[in-house]
Order: structure tokens, then sequence, then C-alpha cells
């Protein structure tokens, strides 16, 4: 049983119509909604950045089963991880089953202009996840917690109001580390489509195992995974909506350090259209889309959730859901 959800860009709308697309993907037979949590967008022209926990709240409360979560939230910097555990464990309480937390270690983009930090080295971001991730779950299932890590601190922490049902933590993986971790800790796993295919195959999804059997877990947990799709019955529309996320495309050489949207914007601009593409599955085809899709069903992707580069939002929902949807139901 393969899970569809839809990815709500809060790089790119702004609250209100975001809500309303996210409502529409709940109305045309989506199962999730999941929403980018950002301080900066990575364009200063056009873009946007809502702050995506009091929108979760907004959604839970016009919406009535999708699962709400974040792809991906970074529980280091501009949160405390406490404050992570009181914030979902109210949303757990508001909405029953429905809320999941997506985390990952962050990028620059975000959190230095929040903050004003020195951005640190991987080795740190990944450190200061774990501890973080380890801090969440005492305060979600302890009633006093006083810890003392290198890098958090809490005293006698109590979180009054939890979910009886527990809220899942997804973890977003870009190499092996983070991967085998996701397994060991998460009760899902998380990843972007349009990348190299060894990724998956050599690198992301064989440490998963290991992390799974690690925590003896093997071949439990969701994988989920960000698919890039334009989709259009116009292919020129298509391909060029992909241009407002030409970002995407950038190696992590190119945006290393990148902290004002301005110049990511500048960055993103001066790619051609080609490679701006390059990182989304471009068709008209249904047909085409499923077969594309399907592949990565095949590797074991078991939540897909469609991120569409167009302005026109409600557009996609429409086409997606009555041309493409019905298939991928039929085949998975």
């Amino acid at each position: 049983m393969v899970t569809i959800g839809y990815k709500a860009s809060s790089e790119q709308f702004g609250s209100r119509e975001l809500l309303g697309y996210a409502q529409l993907a709940e109305r045309v037979g989506m199962d999730s909604v999941w929403i980018s949590d950002h301080f900066q967008p990575f364009r200063h022209t056009g873009g946007q950045a809502p702050f995506s926990l009091a929108w979760m709240g907004a959604l839970g409360a016009s919406t009535s089963r999708i699962q709400i979560g974040t792809s991906v939230l970074t529980p280091t910097f501009r949160y405390h991880p406490a404050i992570v555990a009181q914030a979902f464990a109210t949303l757990g309480s508001l909405f029953p089953g429905r809320i999941a937390l997506g985390m990952g270690t962050g990028e620059s983009l975000n959190e230095v202009p929040a903050t004003g930090l020195l951005w640190p080295e991987q080795k740190e971001r990944t450190a200061r996840f774990k501890e973080a991730v380890e801090l969440i779950g005492r305060l979600w299932s302890e009633e006093r917690v006083s810890y003392r890590g290198k890098y958090y601190t809490t005293e006698k922490a109590t979180i009054y109001d939890r979910p009886y049902t527990p809220v899942p933590i997804f973890i977003a993986a870009a190499g092996p580390v983070m991967a085998r971790f996701a397994g060991e800790k998460g009760q899902g796993f998380i990843c972007t489509s349009g990348k190299n295919w060894d990724l998956y195959t050599e690198i992301l999804l064989p440490n998963l195992a290991i992390g799974l059997e690690n925590a003896g877990r093997l071949g439990s947990g969701e994988r989920m995974i960000e698919m890039k799709v334009s989709f259009d019955t116009d292919i020129d529309r298509a391909l060029n909506d992909t241009r407002f996320w030409a970002a995407l495309a950038l190696t992590p050489e190119e945006k290393m350090n990148v902290e004002d949207p301005s110049d990511m914007e500048r960055l993103a601009d001066a790619l051609p259209l080609e490679r701006a593409a390059s990182r989304w599955i471009v068709t008209s085809d249904p047909r085409k889309m499923t077969e594309s899709i399907a592949r990565y069903v095949e590797l074991g992707f078991n939540h897909l959730v469609f991120h569409a580069p167009g302005a026109d939002q409600a557009r996609f929902l429409t086409l997606f859901s009555e041309q493409v949807l019905p298939l991928l139901r039929e085949r998975f």
C-alpha cells in the first residue's frame, strides 16, 4: 500500500494561498500534506516563508483526515528541541493520529539569518541533531527531564499536553550516516527524488536497512520520498514551471554557505532551463509520469509526496488527481 501526499511549498506561497491548496489536496484524494519549514526562501523575488507550525494548526482545524507533517524542520538552532517537543505534542493532542514530525540537520539559509550564528561543520550539525532527537523522545516519554547534553540542557522539564497517539518522527537523510540513524531512531525516513540513482540503491536505502536491523525493526517504517514532478497537459508550461525552483539543481558546493535569498536567486537564475529542470520528472503523458514514479516504488519507497513547481497549484492538483492519481492507485 503506497501513501500519496502533497508537498506544501512554503518557499513559494503565502500562508492563506498555501492553506487553500492543502485543503484542496485532501479533497482530491491525497493522504498527507507536508510543509517545508523555512525562515527564508530560496528566492527573494516572489519567495515566501510562512511559519509552518502555526500553519499546521490551521490546516488541521480545517481538514478531517490527512496526515500533516514537516518536511523538514531543524530542531537544533532556531528552535530548542524542548520547544519542538512541546509544539508537536500540542499538535498531536489537537489532531490525534494525524501529525508527524519530519526533521533534518538544516541549512545555513534558514538558520544563520534568524540567529546570527556561525554555521558549523556537518559533524557538529549531525551531533546536535542526534542529541535533539534523544531529548525530544525523553520529553515525550518521561515526567521530569533534567538533561545535560553537550549542546542542550533542560531542568525538570515536563510536557503536560501529550497526545494519546504518539507523534512519529521522520528523519531526512542525504548520506549514509543520517540514513542509518533514521533506521535506528525514526519511524520514517525522508529523501528527495531526481538525484543520482546510485545514491538510493547504494547509499541511502542500504544504510537505512542497516539502521533498521540494528534497531531490530528490519522491514518496518515508512520510506518517504519527495517526488519532484512537473505535470501539465502543456509540455512547454510543465518545463518552464521548473524555473522557479532552479536552486534545487545547484550542487552543494555551489550553494554552500549561501545565506541570502538574493544570492541564491542570482545563482539559480544563471542556470540554463535544461539544468533547472534536471531534478524534475517533466511530462504531459500520465502513463509516462506513472512509469517514472513506479521506479521509486520498486526500490521500496512507500510514501510518495508530490512537489509541483508551478504557480498554479490548483491546476496541478486537479490535473494530477484526474489523470495520474487513478493510475497510481490502480497500480499500487
